[in-house]
């Protein structure tokens, strides 16, 4: 992806950067990316198209901004997730649902924006993948480990968290995307999240 470097805001410029920012979010929760324009966020936001285009060149670009920032958190989370190697497997498998859930949730917008333009764009299809890559690669090395304690015998350790993660995003999509959040019971879901999760790799023969 690429997008110009925009000057770094003042005080008042930072409040109307979040104010666009917040605007952009709730349209995104109710209607998707895809279907966004940028007189939707204005409209969201009571703004100028002037006040848009001083930090974004695009609603695209937008995107590339939060998609960025969260790559960075997304590395922070794993990080802090391979600690919980020494809890018992429903722990950390629930402690790992837990914190995709929530993540979704709170990073809704980045989520359900890189998710729809991946569709389309091949440099946000890139982000996307490398946003799965994170997850993937740490699951695959729980069920190595799982294995290594005599777990799911036999399966292939990728490919079962491949699948997983895969269950993860759209569940989540499914539940939290257009318009959907509200209504949810975070807890129920959590739980079925971390009874599948858990079923596919901590079994034995």
């Amino acid at each position: 992806m690429t997008g110009s470097e925009k000057p770094r805001p003042t005080k008042r410029g930072r409040e109307t950067l979040e104010a666009i920012d917040a605007a952009a979010r709730k349209v995104i929760a109710k209607k998707g990316f895809l279907k966004m324009r940028v007189a939707d966020i204005l409209a969201e936001a009571g703004r100028s198209p002037a006040s848009f285009y001083n930090y974004y060149d695009s609603k695209e670009a937008l995107l590339e901004s939060w998609a960025r920032q969260f790559q960075v958190d997304a590395r922070v989370r794993a990080q802090a997730n391979r600690k919980l190697v020494g809890r018992e497997p429903r722990q950390r498998v629930e402690a790992s649902a837990r914190a995709h859930w929530e993540t979704y949730r709170e990073r809704l917008a980045e989520m359900v924006g890189v998710f729809q333009l991946a569709m389309v764009n091949d440099d946000f299809a890139r982000v996307w993948d490398e946003l799965c890559e994170e997850a993937i690669s740490g699951i695959t090395e729980e069920v190595v480990r799982a294995q290594e304690r005599g777990y799911c015998p036999g399966v292939d350790p990728r490919l079962t968290a491949t699948a997983i993660v895969g269950m993860l995003n759209m569940f989540s999509y499914e539940k939290l995307a257009n318009g959907g959040a509200a209504g949810v019971d975070d807890e129920a879901c959590i739980a079925t999240l971390t009874e599948i999760w858990f079923r596919a790799v901590y079994w034995r023969e």
